[in-house]
């Protein structure tokens, strides 16, 4: 599908920018509230590429799309001030991002803004890794500009990454990309980062407490979130004459103060707060201190708090020429890495056992982490747990054999485990590292993770979908529900279910493609490539989430029987909608055939039907 043609035929059709009133999309289709629906013009709507049908009901003229209606939606933002803006060009839609637990968002979000700068991450940090263990052994001279050059080359991405964070988080948030550049060039500006520990900083006569934002994470995150909906506030506010340069502007005048003004202050509270309980702990009960330093740290580092330890980690050095509190870092550090390095060895998944390699490497060598947080442990959420209790239990021994770093400048790894030699009990401190490494690495191998499913052009299974029914109900034919689109099997083959539960279970092994913050559409992935789309109810939609609870956030690994939705059925019925639902694969492309359909009562988890792979289906694979 040309999505810019269907786009604008979809807008011709319905009779221009100028007779729409307002623009949402749900699972399937466009659906539009026209001011006058007689100018609308079916008949060319529905000859326009890439449309199915159109249908008028509850005062909405809908365009059914199919699968592709996001694209479509934010094709028609491009062309006109309805619909999704790219870039923050006028972005006025509905917001169709999942609504899933807070905790599940966080980590959408970090998984979806870090996703593409992970091999980045992981070919530079494998890089500083080699050129760690080249000087520890001598086989470079760190004094010569030799090894200057190659670690700029090493740790220039990681030092700049707020810069990188600015294009992909803009991206997510659909901000404009340079104007959330301009931003974190700001934050990391030498003129900036030179002010960081300097006294009497102010801005127009305000205190400024000074913070490092190189390599830090979530300030630019943070930014760029309030740039995109700033921007949304100033493209409806300013006219089209002086927007385009005023907003950035405005933007930059204004948010970059808020961030030194607020983000940093706020930061620097919350971690030196951290970091004097924990130093008090320390001198109390010490295997305490390490269990938290241990099993903490790396949580410390993804919300930019470890910042507030530094004064006390100098501090300590300069009185006693030892730290503490870094020993137990090195279990922090290596028990991440050795639960990476689980990942490695257990799953399946090609791209992700490819990403795990050089992050393993770079976690071991190193200490650098970030490409096994984000890339890794953290979407997979057991094996960063598993790292933490891995850390947790090496932290707490480390420490209770009294053991400090004499080098306040290493950073935790293998390579400068020698630094936590002549303080405390060398024993103690292997037996920590070993534990933080062995518990970690065999509770990943071990206990395991959901491993997610292969990109379906890299590997995809052959043969027919056996999808399992998500409901407890009764199975009635498409043909009798009360919706065209969906009756003549023109979004695909399937069969459909009157709810007699509230609970919308998963219908085989697969991955949430798509879940819409009504809860009335969720979309699935199996391995094979068949996608399903699951409709709970007939116009649902226009309950706006009521009497809804998702349960799963777009691009989470479920496994069949898992629960997807929860819903009210009584209060569903009784405010007037049918809760017929339709259960279809939308790869007609690959599966345009359903058999051994079941029908009449029928439990979750009972065969449903048979999505029957099209006889050309392998070789297009």
């Amino acid at each position: 599908m040309d999505y810019s043609k269907t786009a604008a035929g979809v807008l011709k059709g319905v009779g221009g920018e100028e007779n729409v009133q307002s623009l949402v999309h749900c699972a399937t289709r466009l659906r539009f509230v026209l001011k006058d629906e007689g100018k609308a013009d079916a008949a060319a709507i529905k000859a326009t590429p890439g449309v199915i049908t159109t249908a008028q009901a509850g005062g909405q003229y809908q365009v059914v799309i199919g699968n592709e209606v996001p694209e479509v939606f934010a094709e028609i933002g491009k062309i006109s001030k309805l619909g999704a803006g790219a870039g923050g060009s006028d972005p006025r839609a509905a917001d169709d991002a999942p609504k899933s637990n807070l905790f599940n968002r966080f980590i959408s979000m970090i998984s979806g803004i870090f996703s593409p700068l992970l091999w980045a991450l992981a070919g530079t940090g494998l890089l500083k890794a080699f050129l760690m263990a080249a000087a520890t052994f001598g086989w470079i001279d760190t004094e010569t500009t030799t090894y200057v050059i190659l670690y700029a080359l090493s740790d220039a991405f990681i030092y700049f990454i707020p810069i990188a964070l600015a294009i992909t988080a803009a991206k997510y948030f659909d901000a404009n990309q340079f104007t959330s550049l301009a931003v974190a060039a700001a934050l990391v500006y030498p003129g900036i980062v030179g002010l960081n520990g300097a006294e009497d900083v102010t801005f127009f006569g305000i205190p400024v407490v000074m913070v490092s934002y190189v390599s830090s994470v979530i300030p630019i995150i943070i930014a760029v979130w309030l740039q995109s909906h700033a921007e949304r506030f100033l493209y409806a506010k300013l006219h089209s004459s002086v927007r385009r340069f005023v907003t950035p502007m405005v933007i930059v005048l204004v948010l970059v103060p808020l961030v030194l003004l607020v983000i940093g202050p706020i930061s620097t509270w919350i971690s030196s707060g951290l970091a004097s309980g924990i130093n008090w702990i320390f001198t109390t009960v010490p295997w305490l201190g390490g269990a938290i330093m241990g099993g903490l740290w790396q949580v410390f580092v993804i919300f930019g708090l470890h910042w507030g330890f530094v004064p006390i980690f100098t501090l300590e050095y300069q009185t006693s020429g030892f730290i503490l509190l870094i020993a137990p870092l090195f279990a922090a550090v290596l028990a991440q890495a050795a639960a990476v390095a689980g990942v490695w060895v257990r799953t399946r998944n090609k791209t992700l056992k490819s990403l795990a390699a050089p992050a393993t490497l770079s976690g071991f060598l190193a200490g650098i982490t970030e490409p096994a947080i984000y890339g890794v442990t953290l979407p997979l959420k057991r094996p960063f747990a598993f790292g933490i209790v891995g850390g947790v239990l090496g932290g707490a021994i480390i420490s209770a054999g009294g053991v400090a770093s004499n080098n306040p400048g290493a950073l935790p790894s293998l390579l400068s485990l020698p630094s936590l030699i002549g303080h405390g009990n060398i024993i103690m401190m292997i037996i920590g590292v070993a534990v933080a490494i062995i518990v970690s690495f065999l509770l990943t191998v071990i206990v395991g993770f959901k491993d997610p499913v292969e990109d379906e052009a890299a590997a995809v299974e052959t043969g027919d979908v056996q999808l399992l029914s998500p409901l407890d109900g009764t199975a009635v034919p498409l043909s009798q529900v009360a919706d065209a689109a969906f009756a003549d099997g023109s979004l695909g083959q399937g069969v459909a279910i009157v709810p007699k539960g509230d609970t919308l279970f998963a219908p085989f092994d697969g991955v949430v493609a798509a879940v819409f913050p009504t809860g009335h559409a969720i979309g699935l992935r199996h391995a094979s490539g068949a996608e399903v789309l699951i409709h709970l109810g007939l116009n649902t939609v226009k309950l706006a989430g009521e009497h809804f609870e998702i349960k799963v956030a777009q691009g989470q690994t479920v496994s069949a029987g898992d629960v997807l939705v929860t819903f009210d059925r009584a209060a569903i019925e009784q405010a007037g909608y049918d809760l017929t639902t339709p259960v279809i694969v939308t790869s007609s492309d690959l599966y345009p055939t359903a058999g051994n359909i079941a029908s009449g009562p029928i439990a979750h988890g009972d065969q449903l039907f048979l999505a029957i792979e099209a006889a050309t289906a392998v070789t297009a694979k």
